[in-house]
């Protein structure tokens, strides 16, 4: 692991900041096989495929909406409600697009002017907050679903069925 410098501006500290804390979620995505993003923690019904694929949405959501890269186009298929219904197995495909976030956040990140860290911006899941502070919070929301993922391949397990909403439903995965 580097040691995290704070010499810099602002944006080069919370870049190094952000890279660090990725790394957590980058860094499982190396050891999970395709059939892992089908696991499930019951009773929840989101699976490990789903959280990768909602990471890189809200990377990119944030990108474009918060910190101005407008020429994004963001789908957010994760955001949306009923989201659990929805399958991510192609793992080669989840690290791509896992990829394409990053770049494109970091890029747009790596943009800001120190003016813009203080400027209050309105977003709409979590109301009126300066870009640093919302910065803050794209951190922790990785994180914690990083920590998720972490948690589901652990302790998880693998639908028998299509309907893994019936807790019953669930034969526990061989490690």
């Amino acid at each position: 692991m580097n040691a995290l410098s704070v010499s810099g501006t602002t944006t080069e500290t919370l870049l190094k900041c952000w890279d660090e804390a990725r790394t957590r979620f980058t860094d499982q995505l190396q050891e999970l096989c395709e059939t892992d993003l089908k696991m499930v923690l019951p009773p929840c019904t989101k699976k490990i495929g789903l959280l990768i694929r909602h990471i890189a949405d809200v990377e990119l959501f944030f990108a474009k909406n918060v910190f101005g890269a407008e020429e994004l186009k963001v789908f957010g298929r994760t955001i949306i409600p009923h989201i659990e219904n929805l399958d991510w197995t192609n793992l080669k495909e989840l690290k791509t697009y896992v990829s394409y976030s990053g770049e494109m956040l970091k890029n747009t990140i790596g943009k800001q002017k120190e003016s813009h860290w203080e400027e209050i911006v309105n977003v709409k899941e979590l109301g009126r907050m300066s870009k640093s502070a919302v910065f803050g919070r794209l951190i922790s929301h990785t994180a914690y679903h990083a920590g998720q993922i972490a948690i589901v391949k652990k302790y998880g397990v693998m639908p028998k069925s299509n309907s893994p909403n019936v807790f019953g439903m669930f034969e526990k995965k061989c490690s």
